[in-house]
């Protein structure tokens, strides 16, 4: 039998236990099944990042190029980024 899960007031509590606790202990992942959420829109924070203007001018001069913003391309960009170093590729 795995042990109940805690009810959380907040997401912020959420994220505190699970960096603290392995689920196995509440999750039987041999009963798990696959799921699709076409919908879901992951949670977004809005930070300010201060450029040189010769990354931002290359940065929308390859935006231009793949018809995409300039915004989304950097997005793009930094997640490949950090999926590679954290070996996620």
């Amino acid at each position: 039998m795995k042990t109940k899960l805690p009810t959380f007031e907040t997401e912020e509590q959420e994220r505190e236990f699970w960096s603290s606790h392995d689920s196995i202990e509440y999750v039987d992942w041999d009963r798990a099944q696959l799921v699709s959420m076409p919908n879901l829109k992951p949670s977004v924070q809005t930070i300010s990042v201060q450029l040189p203007e010769s990354i931002l001018d290359g940065l929308k001069t390859l935006a231009n190029k793949w018809d995409v913003s300039y915004q989304s391309l950097l997005k793009i960009f930094l997640a490949e980024r950090i999926e590679r170093e954290l070996g996620l590729q």
